[in-house]
């Protein structure tokens, strides 16, 4: 987007269903999954780069060897650093001891990271401080092989405090609120009483303490755990986790909000946030890459059988959009033909605001991920024009002659590469006290591409803030000289905040929540804001259950045109040229271009777990009292 907001995280989980000394004879590496993890990360480096962890788990290691390890990193490009470290460290052992360099089993036992079980994260903080305390994997530590448990997750929670009290009643001490603490104890609380419970069996049955682990391993059940652990759970979560004995699990929401996919041959099984990095890294096709089903869990035991379990019973799937519009690779197969759907199907919008004028507008896009859309916004401006030539051309009847004939076939949508983002300044401008300074440098332009007596239209994924539009894209394309700027987006007016893994937490944040603003002040329809503030305090005292979003009726009174012009009126920058217009996406087209994701929330308040009710009632009323803090 054109205004960046971190979003979201990435997983990747991959078990070695074979022996290590398997992969070193196929593929001449012991390392394979070591490698195999790290093109996954990067693969979803778009995902997160405020941080990165890795952490793996060797199987069957005698008391005494390590079999756990984790390295994390919230350097400038962490991913890279962890591998970096990693490298070292297996190249300083094979330094000091060549003898391990051909003997799998010397490099399993004395070098880290060489495991059968890997878990990867690649995190943008949307909750709590991006430090080293904060990066995925977490890991909760047991002498008991089995109590041992790594988690790392792309998820957001919506009633933390909730969970937090939860385990304070179970007689735990949380050393801090945040989700991913409180997620992780949770689990590791039912996984102990679990193991206590199973050893208890064992015990009566006439076996020692050392014969125990191996039976109690093999009894666990996973399944069984996730349930007792996720009962109050509100919000998106696609969590993955890995037991210390070699059990691992992915677990996904009831609503299906956040995404997983997964593969599984005879050498592997792996699970990633998105399925074009499983068919990259591991060189299959787009049907044998399946989707984790909401509410499902991908459960893979020990001995190396995997299961699929329901968890919760699913809902109504409401899978994020964003990840259509914006945020998934634009490579997976699916994506790449909704992206050009929904250009192609905000084409009529487009076509009416230029006035049909095709021969003097001029079509670009803004950024390089609006690039897909722009293909599709495209294409149908093509067949626009091909049905009018057919049109011309029939008219004629026998008039038609060569002239004639070029005259009309020669007219095209006119494309152009108005603006070049300027990648180098990317990295300074990530904090808002540096970010004013410089936005307005981000991008360069093409001069001479834009004619006087032109349009120019510009196809965005989204407008969330509008900052970079007003203070820097709007401005620079004026410099072009057109008669009029046309901002499209692919996407619906965002109007409500996201509280499942997308940082979109404040109301004042979205320009078109200032643009009805203005408009209840221009109306003198303020009195509603102040009954929408006190239906919100009221419902705040509520349970999740019973809570209901009010802050519909802040935009209820306007049409979406209405917010849209308003918009514009907002965005265009003192004493530019060009008349300004903003399109937005419809919400029917939003569907009908992404069918199989219907999670709108934020566009249109429909939040799909009670907690998001809560969430957006909360953020009206820190609105309204000036608080600027998270609404979750």
């Amino acid at each position: 987007m054109s205004d960046p907001i971190k979003h979201e995280c990435g997983i990747s989980l991959i078990r070695l269903l074979k022996p290590l000394e398997y992969y070193k004879e196929k593929y001449g590496t012991a390392f394979y999954g070591v490698n195999k993890m790290y093109l996954m990360m990067e693969k979803q480096h778009n995902r997160g780069q405020d941080g990165a962890g890795f952490a793996s788990i060797k199987l069957d290691m005698n008391p005494g060897e390590r079999y756990m390890s984790r390295v994390r990193s919230v350097q400038q490009q962490p991913i890279q650093d962890i591998f970096a470290q990693i490298n070292d460290r297996i190249n300083n052992v094979l330094a000091q001891h060549p003898e391990f360099e051909e003997d799998v089993q010397l490099q399993k036992k004395n070098i880290p990271y060489i495991g059968e079980l890997l878990l990867g994260h690649v995190r943008y903080g949307t909750f709590g401080k991006n430090s080293i305390e904060s990066v995925h994997p977490f890991l909760r530590q047991n002498n008991w092989m089995h109590r041992n448990l790594i988690v790392a997750g792309n998820f957001n929670m919506t009633n933390v405090n909730e969970l937090f009290e939860n385990l304070v009643e179970l007689g735990q001490h949380p050393k801090e609120l945040a989700d991913t603490i409180t997620v992780m104890e949770k689990i590791g609380h039912f996984l102990d009483d679990a193991v206590a419970k199973i050893y208890k069996d064992i015990k009566k049955e006439g076996f020692n303490k050392r014969e125990a682990s191996p039976i109690i391993a093999k009894r666990l059940n996973v399944a069984k755990i996730l349930r007792k652990s996720s009962k109050n759970w509100d919000g998106g979560y696609a969590m993955a986790g890995l037991l210390g004995h070699g059990d691992a699990f992915v677990f996904r929401d009831p609503v299906g909000i956040r995404p997983a996919y997964y593969y599984k041959d005879d050498e592997v099984v792996v699970v990633a946030s998105e399925r074009p990095v499983i068919q990259t890294v591991f060189n299959v096709p787009f049907d044998k890459v399946k989707e984790l089903d909401p509410g499902h869990a991908i459960v893979i035991k020990k001995k190396g059988s995997v299961h699929l379990e329901q968890i919760i019973e699913p809902k109504e799937r409401k899978a994020c959009s964003f990840e259509r519009i914006y945020f998934s690779r634009g490579s997976d197969q699916e994506i790449y033909e909704e992206r050009k759907m929904l250009g192609k199907l905000v084409f009529p919008q487009i076509l009416k605001t230029i006035n049909n004028d095709l021969t003097n507008t001029v079509f670009s896009y803004i950024p390089n991920t609006a690039e897909t859309s722009f293909l599709g916004m495209v294409k149908e401006a093509q067949n626009y024009l091909n049905r009018k030539k057919e049109e011309q051309i029939l008219s004629l009847g026998s008039n038609i002659d060569r002239e004639k004939l070029h005259e009309i076939l020669d007219v095209r949508p006119r494309i152009e590469k108005v603006a070049i983002k300027d990648a180098k300044l990317r990295t300074f401008i990530t904090q808002d006290s540096s970010r004013d300074d410089l936005v307005t440098h981000v991008y360069d332009i093409s001069y001479g591409s834009v004619k006087p007596s032109d349009n120019l239209v510009i196809i965005d994924d989204s407008i969330v803030r509008g900052t970079t539009l007003k203070k820097s894209i709007l401005k620079i394309l004026d410099r072009l000289s057109p008669k009029k700027i046309v901002v499209v987006s692919s996407a619906p007016q965002i109007r409500y905040p996201d509280c499942y893994g997308i940082d979109m937490a404040k109301l004042e944040d979205f320009v078109a929540f200032r643009a009805a603003l203005e408009l209840h002040k221009e109306r003198g329809t303020m009195s509603l804001v102040d009954e929408i503030y006190n239906k919100c305090v009221e419902q705040s005292n509520h349970k999740n259950n019973g809570a209901i979003n009010h802050v519909k009726e802040f935009y209820a009174p306007f049409s979406t045109e209405e917010i849209s012009r308003k918009i514009a009126d907002i965005l265009e920058p003192e004493g530019i040229k060009a008349k300004v217009d903003i399109i937005y996406q419809d919400i029917e087209n939003l569907h009908q271009a992404c069918p199989q994701n219907l999670g709108d929330w934020y566009f249109t308040g429909d939040y799909p777990t009670p907690g998001g009710n809560k969430v957006v009632n909360k953020a009206f009323i820190n609105f309204y009292e000036g608080k600027n803090e998270r609404a979750y």
